[in-house]
């Protein structure tokens, strides 16, 4: 048995807790990110180690083939659709914040897209916009809107706002509960006092409600951002990218998988990485600056 001091028990129990979080990160995040730069350098077509050292070459391609960051137009669908999915996610928050019967209910009704499975959610949106036997248009026939029947997913001015709502629809839950948890942490004595000094609704929202929650709304908007140009899922499950609706993330995952350029698709990664540091260094300096 070793008699180890209080002092080195202190530290050895110190660097084991330290250790396994530390080798744990350079493992599955540091040395995958290191790994994924270095094959962006190379021609490698992710089959066997051969590779080739290339320079920037990749990256020359991706900044000279227009084709590339013009998936980048369709990720803006989401941004949009993600900016109005926190607008309406606020406005039921405040709702369900309030004294209203059977507001439990109403969350838990919001939130359940948000648990349901991705593909679960495509398959069921499939069925809703389907052309002949979709719920959507026979809703609008019965109704006597037949001129607004429409092929959701065929027509390719309605395909991205058709895709970008299922993604509207499915996280807004999420974003609404933070919300809650946010508008649930501000002081009851700072409406009452309102109250008290005649502020109307309007004015107790924009003088308490919005300066209370700066930070979740700075929080919301990076997600937001961060989402849009990540976007995946949605449209690869419904549509396989077809349809001018791929994205950048579908773009690099046919480079990489379908035309077996792990290099070229390695370099598209690390530049949406970069893109995505970019945007929220210029979200934060210009819409968040900080207080002096």
């Amino acid at each position: 048995m070793f008699n180890f001091s209080f002092k080195t028990q202190r530290y050895l129990i110190l660097f084991g807790f330290l250790t396994i979080p530390v080798l744990l990160s350079l493992t599955f995040s540091y040395y995958p990110a290191i790994s994924l730069l270095y094959y962006s350098l190379t021609d490698w077509t992710g089959l066997g180690w051969e590779m080739n050292f290339i320079g920037l070459d990749n990256y020359k391609e991706i900044f000279t083939k227009p084709e590339v960051f013009g998936a980048l137009k369709n990720n803006l669908y989401y941004f949009i659709g993600g900016l109005v999915q926190v607008a309406l996610s606020l406005y039921f928050a405040v709702i369900l914040t309030g004294k209203l019967r059977g507001r439990n209910g109403f969350r838990a009704m919001l939130f359940i897209p948000y648990v349901l499975h991705s593909v679960a959610t495509v398959i069921m949106f499939k069925n809703l916009y389907h052309m002949e036997y979709g719920s959507l248009n026979v809703l609008l026939g019965s109704i006597g809107l037949e001129s607004w029947q429409q092929s959701w997913l065929g027509n390719k001015h309605l395909v991205n706002f058709s895709l970008a709502f299922i993604s509207m629809w499915k996280y807004m839950g999420l974003n609404m509960v933070i919300f809650i948890g946010a508008l649930q942490s501000i002081p009851s004595d700072l409406y009452e006092a309102a109250s008290i000094d005649g502020a109307n609704s309007r004015q107790k929202f924009r003088f308490i409600t919005l300066p209370s929650i700066r930070k979740v709304m700075e929080l919301m908007l990076i997600l937001t951002l961060t989402g849009a140009l990540e976007a995946f899922d949605i449209p690869y499950v419904m549509l396989l990218g077809a349809n001018d609706t791929s994205t950048f993330v579908i773009k690099t995952v046919d480079t990489a998988f379908k035309y077996q350029n792990f290099g070229l698709a390695s370099a598209m990664a690390v530049v949406l990485l970069i893109m995505v540091l970019i945007f929220i260094v210029i979200q934060r300096k210009l819409l968040f600056r900080e207080e002096r």
